[in-house]
């Protein structure tokens, strides 16, 4: 098996263009401690590529073979791994993960409009929710095994159509089969107010991730297409045009990072007016008060959504650490989590 690269709509793009066929590996069920859980899906191509990852990379060499028999046929299948043992013996080697699952494989082609990734890709392109659903198991010829659905087919049974509604991961069972309901995760939308040279690794690591990446500067030398390949769209715009811009297309997240205290002053403004989950603020705690101060009563607005100095405590120094610690920090916020260590957690728990 080839290199694996993450779930990137980049690889399945690349494929549908050249009419290509893809297996979708979908994780149906699992039982214990898995390194993914049910939805969680991974594509792989006749090739050899792959996109995404399934376990730690323990499972995906034997995934390729079933993969290829799936590509040759059209039929589905469901593989089954179960590693909870201390004699699990998958090629000859215990893994001893503690864990089960089942995973489901399909073909996405031409004869099938490459559905239901097709729909996931729209979904994305215009950020709007949605979920789609597998039938994991059936004893009705109506819903064959690996079948897949998505908006209100009349044929479908009330119960799937709720779920399909209701935008969550969840199994749906009737008389005659089990379908899993995956809901398209959407990508996060990071607005970053500065293109400086710190800026860039923050752009190439949240375009690593798969989130949709604006950058807005007012200086033409700093606001350079070439400058953030990863970018969806980078804006050399003044500071005061920023209110339309927020207006016109909603952000999850937004870093102020201009070094410029007046642009900063400008942005923070206009960000406390928007309903962006998270502010982060550049610069030391000095400066986030001076900038307070300045923005007056709009600084309330902004008294729970505002991270500033931005990112976790990593002891970053270096552009790069200093973007690792921004781009963790948002994703922990915007998980719900608070950022801190596992095993942390751990050794307070004993």
């Amino acid at each position: 098996m080839n290199p694996t690269r993450s779930l990137l709509p980049q690889f399945f793009d690349d494929y549908r263009r050249r009419g290509e066929r893809l297996v979708v590996a979908t994780i149906v069920s699992t039982l214990g401690s898995t390194y993914r859980k049910a939805g969680a899906q991974m594509l792989i191509a006749a090739d050899g590529a792959a996109a995404g990852l399934l376990s730690g990379g323990c499972l995906e060499g034997d995934l390729a073979g079933h993969a290829a028999a799936v590509l040759e046929s059209g039929q589905p299948k469901i593989v089954e791994y179960d590693t909870r043992g201390s004699d699990d013996l998958i090629w000859g080697i215990g893994l001893g993960c503690e864990g089960a699952m089942r995973v489901l494989l399909t073909r996405l082609g031409p004869d099938n409009d490459y559905e239901p990734f097709a729909y996931m890709q729209r979904c994305r392109n215009a950020h709007r929710p949605g979920s789609f659903a597998f039938v994991v198991e059936s004893s009705d010829s109506r819903y064959a095994l690996g079948r897949s659905y998505h908006g209100h087919p009349p044929t479908l049974p009330q119960a799937l159509t709720e779920a399909l509604d209701g935008n969550r991961s969840q199994l749906v069972t009737t008389v005659d089969a089990k379908f899993l309901v995956i809901p398209v995760e959407l990508p996060v939308r990071l607005l970053v107010l500065g293109a400086g040279p710190d800026a860039m690794p923050l752009v190439e690591m949240a375009g690593l991730l798969g989130w949709h990446v604006s950058v807005f500067d007012h200086r033409p030398a700093y606001a350079a297409a070439d400058r953030f390949p990863r970018a969806l769209e980078v804006k050399c715009q003044p500071v005061s045009a920023l209110s339309m811009s927020i207006g016109e297309q909603p952000f999850d997240a937004a870093v102020v990072m201009s070094h410029h205290l007046p642009s900063d002053e400008g942005y923070l403004s206009a960000l406390a007016a928007s309903g962006i989950r998270y502010v982060g603020l550049l610069g030391p705690a000095p400066r986030r008060q001076r900038l307070l101060s300045d923005i007056g009563d709009a600084a309330a607005k902004l008294a729970s959504r505002l991270y500033g100095p931005v990112g976790l405590d990593i002891g970053a120094t270096t552009p790069e650490t200093i973007a690792l610690a921004i781009v963790s920090e948002v994703q922990a916020v915007l998980a719900g989590r608070l950022g801190g260590s596992f095993s942390a957690h751990g050794r307070k728990a004993e």
